[in-house]
This record gives structure tokens, C-alpha cells and sequence, in this order.
């Protein structure tokens, strides 16, 4: 058995430049909160749907509805891929809204 010298000075706890140990977890809750506010744009928008006259004169906003309902589970999705350790260009190719994607990928070039 071989013997490893103890350092005269403590290790540093301190995380490697770039490195956040708390991203993972954090991705995971933000997803949590966004399907949270997906699911109640969904229950909002089935109630406003259920009334005729409204839908029928509203028909364009409700169109809206499906669309940050469509939004927030893409952002979910792409979240919880990185959260899960999918590098951030490949999670993004899996975005099905294609301006939401081209926003990341632009937004990745720093533009």
C-alpha cells in the first residue's frame, strides 16, 4: 500500500472557474416552474375556449394561448436535456419552434 503525503494546507472547496455544481439542479426547478405555468395557461385557455361567444370572437388571442403553452414546454424540454447533461447546441437542435431556436442559437453567438 502506498502512502500519499497529506498537504500542509487544506484543499479549496472551491469549484473550478466555469463551473457551477448548482446548474443542474437549478435547470431542473426552473423547468418545474415553467410547466407549472404551462399547465395553467392550459386550464386557463380550455376555460376561456368553453365559451362560444368569447372564442368565437377572440379566436386569434386564443391562437396565442397555444402558443406560450407550445413555448414553455420547449423551454422545459431544452432545460431539463441540459440538466441532464446534453451540451447546450445539441439541446437546442431538439427545439421544435423553429424562430424559439434560431433566438438560442443566435443568442449562443452573442449577438
Amino acid at each position: 500500500m502506498s502512502c500519499l503525503p497529506i498537504p500542509s494546507q487544506p484543499v479549496s472547496a472551491e469549484p473550478l472557474p466555469g463551473y457551477d455544481p448548482f446548474a443542474s439542479m437549478l435547470h431542473t426547478v426552473i423547468a418545474g416552474e415553467i410547466r407549472e405555468m404551462r399547465d395553467k395557461l392550459e386550464v386557463l385557455s380550455m376555460v376561456l375556449v368553453c365559451d362560444e361567444h368569447f372564442a368565437a370572437s377572440y379566436i386569434e388571442q386564443l391562437q396565442t394561448f397555444d402558443y406560450l403553452i407550445q413555448h414553455a414546454e420547449e423551454c422545459v424540454n431544452l432545460l431539463e436535456r441540459i440538466a441532464g447533461g446534453e451540451d447546450s447546441l445539441s439541446a437546442i437542435g431538439h427545439v421544435r419552434l423553429g424562430a424559439v431556436q434560431d433566438r438560442l442559437r443566435l443568442a449562443l453567438k452573442g449577438s
